[in-house]
């Protein structure tokens, strides 16, 4: 179960609750409410109440060792160590960011209309590229390949596909010849060139008429079906580009909160250039 370490850290500086919350278990005192559970299961988009019973008591089982390290901790003095004090002064200092910038970004906003015109000016990285479905027999000589074709010849439609898978799981050297030669769905660029270009040459339901040679063997080709290269529609991307318009936004609008306070704030750097060695 994944629990970012933050969030255990400040929900250990923060555990006091101020409303009556249900106690889930308790060390020598010190409840664990459900509330200060469900706080820290909020990065992981869940709650305590959605949890199997498994992940209940695996969860539980940490936060109580948790809180006995933390006994242990308070034990031994750590409270009032100096080093302790600086990093929680760094941890709150991290805290008071991350919810100001969590804030910050819940009201960075970006509408349907603002999508939509983002999708119609780049609709060359919604495009899916043209793919087929095919299916190979793969042996070692070109006369075997031909022998194959030859047979093959004169048969179409299911007829043809039919034979195909039964000569592929006889015939076939390949690893997919069990599964009669299926290669499943690909586009370009996914198999050695000498393939690729027969294969996308062929139209749907069609085989190679001649043998294809490769560094595996020799090839015979069928190709099952064609699927051609489409824009996918909006709707279906609209969601993937509000949140990485909204992801945009934000990062500008950091980036100029942070350019505007530097012009505004007062800044003293003391950065002293260590001399070089040799120098007088």
């Amino acid at each position: 179960m994944k629990i970012l370490k933050s969030a255990l850290i400040v929900s250990a500086i923060f555990s006091t609750s101020l409303v009556a919350d249900e106690v889930l278990a308790t060390i020598n005192g010190v409840p664990i409410t459900k509330s200060n559970v469900d706080f820290i299961l909020k990065n992981s988009r869940t709650s305590f109440d959605k949890l199997t019973d498994e992940q209940k008591k695996e969860l539980l089982d940490r936060l109580i060792e948790r809180e006995l390290l933390v006994e242990a901790a308070k034990k031994d003095g750590i409270e009032k160590d100096e080093e302790y004090k600086r990093a929680l002064e760094n941890y709150k200092k991290d805290l008071l960011i991350k919810v100001w910038m969590d804030k910050l970004y819940n009201k960075t906003l970006v509408s349907d209309s603002e999508a939509n015109k983002f999708y119609q000016e780049n609709k060359e990285m919604f495009k899916k590229p043209e793919t087929i479905h095919a299916r190979h027999i793969l042996v070692k000589t070109k006369e075997e390949a031909q022998k194959i074709i030859d047979e093959l010849k004169g048969l179409k439609g299911e007829e043809l596909k039919k034979k195909f898978i039964e000569l592929a799981k006889s015939k076939s050297t390949g690893p997919s010849g069990k599964s009669g030669g299926d290669l499943g769905y690909f586009p370009r660029g996914q198999m050695v060139k000498p393939f690729e270009e027969a294969a996308f040459k062929l139209n749907k339901g069609e085989i190679t008429t001649e043998p294809v040679k490769t560094q595996f063997g020799y090839h015979v080709i069928y190709v099952e079906d064609k699927k051609p290269a489409t824009i996918t529609p909006f709707e279906e991307v609209k969601e993937s580009i509000i949140s990485r318009k909204k992801e945009e936004e934000f990062k500008k609008l950091i980036k100029e909160t942070i350019d505007k306070a530097k012009k505004e704030a007062k800044i003293e750097i003391n950065l002293k250039t260590p001399e070089k060695k040799g120098a007088k």
